[in-house]
């Protein structure tokens, strides 16, 4: 069955009467809309079951939204001797890279600074031949032998000073060039849930689960809250698969507290300064004294982190503190002929990683591995893992679901094909992309904008294109975000389900760290291109534009205290907008 893909405001409402309709019930319903929600979702539809999915927020408005935006096997793993996980990841990096998502993920090349003679090099390059060896290995296996990135290769330290000039040479003993890929996680995100919709899933945010429904034993679905319209739910499921993250813990005690997993969130702060405080072909990675810093190319600027912290405070908004920021600075700065400073900094985010914890032990060492139990009938629950594995953790969720539908209701359930399912934008991403010039031509945009647009949205461009087409001013960039055109607003709230000025300014678009002013500039234009489309009057207009003022003021006062429990005190004073 094939729908439209269009996460638009009549397609909630639209979504939520399949799902709450009585004489209707759902196979698998899925609760979370992070990447491993959206892409359980996608699993269960192409296998042919009815499906839904419900999210508290927006789509990647947790973890999802605020990672190191990498697609990678995870270097520091091989360290861990956790061979398994990395292979795995690398299989993945080369589907989404040459198959499912080639419109998406990039690669993107990395320096491995040297600054020790001798041993070094040849430590580094066993781990990066094993690294390739293993993305050789997998292509092998799945996809015809295309790796997708070139090899690692050995450079001098006069080539390191070719390639990037402003590494400080007295720290230097030269590097290792090697590649992985990058993606813009929230609309990795984004696309996933859309083609869920697009082979019949239904697909709701602002929808909060506060309960479960039961038969006896049997978890049979779920109360739920429509936080929208302010109305309780009912949704009915065979299997309700929940996909929560960081929420796990929350969502256990919704059954009584019956779970076998324990989630430790783990926070990780970036930073995102301009792309010419750093001259720089490529990105690099910076060894600290717990883990691995990246300095990675995003666009016009660089995306420099992380941090790896125990956190207990509000899931929903971690805070960046002081001595966070001071911590990603102090450990880029001790390769670089100029540091980098406060000022420097356009953006910060920061977001908690699901870790599953059982031990004493620092969340720089806890595995990202994924674990999938059944705690009670009809309740699947998955937990930790990463944005590059998201695929397999929706198989493995949906494998366990299968189960349970047929060893208790007799059904035949088909095995996983999200291996060959590309996502929306994939299929005409290439075609397109040869017709750049032409595209440009008919249009009447540059050709970057073109590129910009091919980037973002792959072969859906034509969507794009034709709202210009049928509005010109929608080819105007944004007053105060001008990497943006004004119909990639438009195009978030009639197809990308966007409700919120925040959906939009820190999701749909990175404009919330990716200008100076953290989109302030911008947020009354966008807010009356958003206005036009869901209706809002003046009043409503300008409460968004507030709330989003507000949030910005309490980030940039939560990034000046010293504390985890400070910077959370500041930035909790303004929540989601209702």
């Amino acid at each position: 069955m094939t729908r439209s893909s269009a996460l638009g405001p009549q397609a909630r409402e639209e979504a939520l009467a399949a799902m709450t309709h009585d004489e209707r019930e759902l196979d698998v319903l899925v609760v979370g809309g992070g990447v491993v929600g959206a892409g359980t979702a996608l699993d269960a539809v192409t296998r042919g079951l009815s499906t839904g999915l419900v999210e508290q927020r927006d789509l990647a408005s947790g973890t999802s939204s605020r990672s190191s935006k990498l697609v990678h096997g995870g270097l520091r793993y091989l360290e861990m001797l956790d061979f398994g996980l990395v292979r795995e990841a690398l299989q993945e990096r080369g589907l989404l890279l040459t198959r499912l998502a080639p419109h998406l993920v990039r690669p993107v090349p990395f320096l491995y600074p040297l600054t020790h003679r001798g041993w070094e090099r040849p430590y580094v390059a066993a781990g990066l031949t094993l690294y390739d060896g293993m993305a050789m290995l997998g292509a092998l296996a799945n996809l015809g032998g295309e790796m997708g990135v070139p090899r690692h290769r050995h450079l001098s330290r006069r080539a390191v000073q070719r390639i990037a000039p402003d590494f400080d040479p007295a720290s230097l003993a030269g590097a290792i060039k090697y590649y992985d890929c990058q993606v813009d996680d929230a609309r990795l995100v984004l696309t996933i849930a859309r083609t869920a919709a697009s082979h019949g899933a239904h697909v709701a945010t602002r929808v909060k689960v506060t309960g479960f429904l039961r038969e006896g034993e049997r978890i049979v679905g779920v109360r739920a809250r429509d936080l929208e319209h302010d109305r309780d739910l009912e949704i009915r499921a065979r299997v309700v698969i929940n996909a929560a993250g960081v929420w796990t813990d929350e969502i256990q005690e919704l059954v009584g507290g019956r779970g076998a997993l324990h989630v430790q969130a783990s926070k990780g702060i970036h930073l995102v300064v301009p792309r010419d405080r750093i001259r720089s072909e490529a990105g690099f990675i910076v060894r600290t004294e717990k883990s691995v810093l990246f300095v990675i190319p995003w666009g016009r600027h660089w995306i420099i982190g992380t941090t790896d912290t125990a956190w207990n405070l509000d899931k929903a908004h971690p805070a960046a503190s002081k001595a966070d920021i001071d911590y990603v600075l102090g450990h880029v700065n001790a390769i670089l002929r100029e540091p980098l400073d406060h000022e420097d900094v356009v953006g910060v985010y920061a977001g908690l990683r699901p870790l599953l914890s059982g031990e004493s032990e620092p969340t720089s060492r806890i595995s990202r591995e994924h674990t999938v139990v059944t705690p009670v009938p009809g309740l699947v629950m998955i937990a930790g893992g990463k944005l590059t594995t998201y695929r397999v953790m929706g198989r493995d969720a949906v494998d366990a679901a299968a189960h349970s539908l047929t060893s208790t209701l007799g059904l035949t359930v088909r095995p996983s094909i999200t291996d060959r399912v590309p996502l929306l934008g994939a299929a005409d991403w290439e075609t397109r992309s040869n017709q750049r010039v032409l595209l440009a031509r008919r249009s009447g945009l540059h050709v970057a904008r073109v590129d910009h647009l091919l980037g973002r949205y792959g072969g859906l461009i034509d969507d794009l294109l034709g709202l210009i087409a049928a509005r010109r001013s929608l080819a105007l960039p944004l007053e105060g975000a001008e990497d943006y055109l004004a119909a990639e607003v438009v195009y978030a709230v009639t197809h990308e389900g966007a409700r919120h000025l925040d959906d939009v300014l820190t999701r749909r678009t990175r404009i919330s760290i990716e200008t100076f002013d953290r989109g302030v500039a911008a947020a009354p234009g966008v807010a009356r291109l958003m206005a036009e489309e869901l209706g809002w009057d003046d009043a409503r207009t300008a409460e968004e534009v507030d709330h989003y003022l507000r949030r910005v003021e309490a980030e940039r006062q939560s990034q000046l205290k010293l504390t985890d429990q400070e910077a959370d005190e500041a930035r909790v004073v303004v929540g989601d907008v209702v």
